[in-house]
């Protein structure tokens, strides 16, 4: 038997494609711009879909 984590709801702010210019990095910049305004996000990447997400465990409006 194995124990496992609660599931956190996340929400989604955006959605960045994987394929950028180089030395690009869009989704940790409005990553580092939502933190900047109190909002605790991380980005994931979403391998079907090839996009890179930025999430957030907290409710937004």
């Amino acid at each position: 038997m194995t124990a496992t984590a609660p599931e956190q709801a996340h929400t989604g702010l955006e959605r960045f494609p994987a394929r950028g210019p180089r030395g690009t990095w869009p989704a940790e910049e409005h990553a580092t711009v939502q933190c900047a305004r109190g909002i605790h996000t991380q980005v994931v990447m979403d391998l079907s879909a090839d996009q890179f997400l930025v999430v957030t465990d907290t409710t937004t409006q």
